[in-house]
This record gives C-alpha cells, sequence and structure tokens, in this order.
C-alpha cells in the first residue's frame, strides 16, 4: 500500500509517501516539504493570523496534489502544537481537512514523545538497550526513555527552537540580556524532567531526533557511517558546547554559511542550541547518535502494525509450540 503521512507543524507542512508492507521495513517513495514558520503569524492573543491560515492552506493544497499526483492510497494527518495551542485551532483545522480530504489527527505533547520513541526503537533495535530519545520541535522539545517498544518515561515541554525564538530573541544576533532570559526559561522546564530521570535507569544509548539536532550534528559533531541514503552523525556535548556562544554571536544571514545550518533553521537554531546543550548537560549526557526516524515515522509504523499478516506457507503450527 501505498500510505503518505502530512505532518502539520511548526516549522513545516511535510508530506512523507511511502511503500509499505505487513512485516516490512516501509520503503522511500517521495516526499513534499514547504517552510511555513508557523510561530511568526501567532498573534497576542495566541491565534493564527490571516496571513498564517493562507500559509497553511497553500502548503497543504500543495502537498494534497503531491498525494494525489503519486497515488497515494491512504492519508494519515497530524497536528502538533503549534495548531494544538492555537486559540483558532479548530477553525484552522477544519479549513486544512477540507483541502486535504484527510481527517487529521490533533497529536498532545506526550503522543509525540511516544510515537518519536517507537520510531528511534525501531530504527536502533533491541541491541541499543534501554535508550533515551530528544527532540527539539518548533512548539515543543519532548525526552522519552525506556526499553521496551512502550516507553517508561515520557515528557513534553514548551522549549521549541520558534516558540523559543518568537518569545525571547528580538534581536539579531540576540543580545547578552536576551540570552539569560532564555537560558533560566530553558533550565526553570527542564530541571524537573532531569530530576525525575535521575530516578531512572541509566540508558544505555543517547539519540535525538529532528532537524535541529541534525543541524547541529552537521555543525559540531561526526559522521560515523552511511546506511544507505542515510548519513550518521554523533555529537558530543563538549563539541555543542563549543558552538553555542559562537552561532549566538553570528547574524542569522551569515549562519547560512556554516555547515548544516539551512535557511528555514538560521533564525532559531540559537534557541535550539541552547536547549540541546542545556538539555545534554542537566541529564548527564555526555554524547548522543541522530537518530532519522522521528515522529512522521512513528505513525507510519503504527499504521503498518495494524496491516493484515498473510500466514505463512510453511506447514509449521506455530501452536503447537505451546
Amino acid at each position: 500500500m501505498r500510505l503518505g503521512v502530512l505532518d502539520i507543524g511548526s516549522n513545516t507542512v511535510h508530506l512523507i509517501v511511502v511503500d509499505a508492507y505487513a512485516r516490512a521495513r516501509p520503503d522511500p517513495f517521495a516526499d513534499e516539504r514547504s517552510v511555513v514558520r508557523l510561530m511568526q503569524y501567532l498573534e497576542d492573543d495566541g491565534s493564527i493570523n490571516d496571513e498564517g491560515i493562507r500559509a497553511l492552506e497553500d502548503a497543504t493544497r500543495k502537498a494534497a496534489a503531491f498525494s494525489r499526483k503519486h497515488n497515494v492510497e491512504a492519508m494519515i494527518g497530524i497536528v502538533t502544537s503549534a495548531i494544538r495551542e492555537a486559540t483558532n485551532g479548530p477553525h484552522v483545522l477544519e479549513r486544512l481537512e477540507k483541502i486535504a480530504g484527510a481527517k487529521f489527527g490533533v497529536l498532545s505533547g506526550a503522543e509525540e514523545a511516544e510515537l518519536t520513541y517507537f520510531a528511534a526503537r525501531r530504527w536502533h533495535g533491541w541491541a541499543a538497550g534501554r535508550i533515551m530519545v530528544l527532540d527539539i520541535g518548533g512548539g515543543s522539545f519532548e525526552v522519552s526513555l525506556g526499553i521496551d517498544e512502550e516507553p517508561e518515561f515520557v515528557a513534553s515541554v514548551p522549549l521549541g527552537a520558534g516558540r523559543l525564538t518568537k518569545d525571547f530573541l528580538k534581536h539579531d544576533p540576540p543580545r547578552a540580556s536576551e540570552l539569560v532570559m532564555l537560558r533560566r526559561e530553558i533550565e526553570k522546564e527542564l530541571e524537573p524532567l532531569a530530576a525525575a530521570l535521575d530516578d531512572l535507569p541509566t540508558p544505555d544509548h543517547v539519540v535525538a531526533t529532528s532537524k535541529t539536532f541534525r543541524s547541529l550534528a552537521r555543525l559540531a559533531g561526526n559522521r560515523i557511517s552511511v546506511v544507505g541514503p542515510e548519513e550518521r552523525r554523533r555529537m558530543s556535548r563538549s563539541d555543542l558546547g563549543d558552538w553555542v556562544d559562537r552561532i549566538a554571536r553570528i547574524p542569522a544571514a551569515a549562519r547560512v554559511e556554516l555547515p548544516g545550518i539551512t535557511p528555514e533553521r538560521t533564525y532559531q537554531i540559537v534557541a535550539g542550541a541552547e536547549v540541546a546543550h542545556r538539555a545534554m548537560k542537566l541529564f548527564k549526557v555526555k554524547r548522543l547518535e541522530i537518530c532519522p526516524w522521528a515522529l512522521r515515522e512513528g505513525v507510519l509504523l503504527e499504521r503498518i502494525d495494524q496491516f493484515e499478516v498473510i500466514p505463512r506457507e510453511s506447514g509449521l503450527d506455530l501452536s503447537d509450540l505451546g
């Protein structure tokens, strides 16, 4: 079956299309992405303004046309913190569903964390042992921990790179006073999570997802291998720490000259780096590995697990093994 996941997030409207089969890894077919940066369209009352709604509609219309062109048989729509928290979110969502021709699931922060963890668990496999998964989105930051396919700990806090940039970093490059306030906010939100994680078993493997972490790993990390089309990178806390203050001193227009910093991330990479570095420090993470699968893949994998499995024709009756 050709499946599509349309993810309307805080930064992008992103459609991924895969060919999916029961008991098989999803085979990537194509993707379509529009940069929206929804946080810039939020009004003081928490609503998405008319310009933002038009940007979302245009991006959704483009994604819907792409799915029809490539014969997507089933579309799964998801929305996360930006629309979930907007005061006019239900109205906006209704308009987008009409354009997409599909219903959208509104994911809570905990559900985002669970699905992202699920994808990372499948990607790294059982040999990775107990894993901790960190994810920085545009509106929120998620952390999860576990050893099975369901995490034993999940948390979501409002520390998305886009949100923090909008709320705290008013100048380019940011002023020292703005960075001080930003760091205080990050530590206020992360310290309770760090205390909770201290009471849980230490992870064997720490992985990070999201474009923010991938960008930072290209800037401050090391490539360890290439698996098919996927580049595997690892990043240490000390290497990231060397860059945090440096990128804050560089104007946004000049950051795109740095490895891994794309135009759509250049304005919010300072806030993203601050969250990543302080999370690694407070959670006692010395190094982490970038995982290419995240929320969208988690949604796909959950759907694929529901496919009907055709019985094997081996003649083996597994019930006899009981």
